[in-house]
């Protein structure tokens, strides 16, 4: 690999941390047990699942904004590194959320999720620079293995913080100070493999300097709607990405409460977490080799079949009334999400980075960025209703189904890209897109 792409690689393993450590683990028992205290279990969760989805919904409603802007000469960067630094000074300001303190602790995380996504959008859009067309899939696919395996060592280490306390003090695990140790250890993993991406990725493929580059931006967003015709592909892989994502997201965020509802531990449940981190890494790469001889679309409709037997498992799952039947399919499950969850997503943003012009990959994903983060609020919303409805969550496990149906369809309508029987013509492909 070159240095950079080795840059922008270390990068996923930097941002992934906050991902696992604030998102995911420790910040949502944090506000719960202790920036929530004194308040009913049931409007905690509500406010966080309120918190959680206007994060998602400012970035989807400013990503195209700023991405058409950005794709401006000497923008990009510039823009990356104003959400990193927000992103990372923010997770460090959660230390500072105390007992009760819920409202400021959710407008600290907000701010800090936006500063997050936010660099991830301009992150994603900086594979046009870093590499070719043809090397995008794998090292799209190294990107996200080792950013599964890199987050998993912080992880740990709160892990034996954690512990270490609750044995010392014998105390919660979730005390105030170790949480809060467990903030500055992701801000500091994510700042040390920010560096190498600061100092040697380039912004390549630009539009040229505009007098008034805000302006200039807003007309170019609105012509890429007039002429959405002449984008048909890309639009297509979107709505298809927008249904299977949706899917991937859903199972991947409701996979814990849907645990404890068949009777599982959550001790268990964090043990699923750390396994899935750790079997991602070396499936991702895989997914990367694969994609590199046969293309990226075949593998992707491969992940989508892995899920959709997975959602059919986790349907029947509650059928079996012996726990430890039901513990073990679940295990089951979770290796089956961690064979296909990095594949997929690497590859989706490898295949859609070979559809878009390089010039103005910063406002495409921004389009990107859209449908995904709508996709993360319509997922589970979806399960949501048809679990009230039924009373089952299993019912409302199986009508993601729909969503891996629909965006294998769509996608099957696409082109393939490049691979043994398709890398001698994907460029008259491309000049046909646009």
């Amino acid at each position: 690999m070159t240095k950079e792409e080795k840059s922008w690689i270390l990068y996923d393993v930097g941002n992934s941390a906050f991902v696992l450590i604030v998102v995911t683990t420790i910040m949502p028992i944090f506000f719960k047990e202790i920036a929530s205290k004194g308040i009913p279990d049931a409007v905690s969760t509500a406010n966080w699942g309120f918190a959680n989805s206007l994060a998602s919904l400012i970035l989807a409603v400013l990503a195209p904004i700023l991405g058409a802007i950005a794709d401006f000469q000497d923008l990009k960067k510039k823009f990356f590194i104003f959400f990193l630094c927000l992103g990372i000074a923010f997770t460090v300001l959660l230390t500072a959320a105390g007992p009760g303190a819920w409202l400021s602790c959710l407008i600290i995380f907000i701010i800090s999720r936006v500063g997050w996504a936010g660099a991830n959008l301009f992150y994603d859009s900086f594979i046009v620079d870093v590499t070719e067309k043809k090397r995008m899939d794998i090292i799209s696919t190294r990107g996200y293995a080792y950013g599964y395996i890199g987050a998993a060592v912080p992880f740990l280490l709160v892990i034996f913080i954690m512990l270490f306390w609750e044995k010392a003090e014998n105390a919660a695990a979730i005390a105030p100070l170790p949480a809060k140790i467990a903030f500055l250890i992701a801000a500091a993993w994510w700042s040390v493999f920010s560096i190498p991406m600061l100092r040697n990725v380039k912004h390549k493929h630009f539009a040229p300097k505009t007098q008034n580059p805000v302006k200039d931006g807003f007309l170019k967003l609105l012509d890429t709607f007039k002429e959405i015709r002449k984008y048909k592909q890309v639009f297509l892989f979107l709505l298809a990405y927008f249904f299977y994502i949706d899917g991937v997201d859903t199972i991947i965020s409701m996979a814990t409460a849907y645990g404890m509802d068949i009777g599982l531990k959550p001790a268990m449940l964090i043990l699923a977490i750390l396994m899935i981190q750790v079997v991602a890494f070396p499936f991702a790469l895989l997914f990367g080799s694969l994609a590199n001889k046969y293309s990226a679309k075949p593998m992707i409709l491969t992940g989508i079949g892995v899920y959709m037997f997975i959602t059919l498992l986790a349907f029947f799952l509650p059928s079996f009334s012996n726990l430890t039947v039901r513990t073990v399919l679940f295990w089951v499950i979770a290796f089956l999400v961690a064979t296909s969850m990095g594949g997929i997503q690497a590859l989706s943003r490898s295949y859609f980075g070979k559809l878009v012009p390089a010039e103005r990959s910063a406002e495409f994903f921004g389009f990107y960025n859209i449908f995904g983060k709508f996709a993360a609020i319509s997922g589970p919303f979806i399960m949501g209703v048809i679990t009230r409805l039924t009373g089952h969550s299993r019912f409302g496990v199986l009508s993601i189904l729909i969503l891996f149906i629909s965006g294998a369809v769509i996608l099957k309508s696409l082109p393939r890209q490049h691979g043994p029987a398709a890398r001698g013509t994907y460029e008259g492909q491309a000049k046909n897109n646009f």
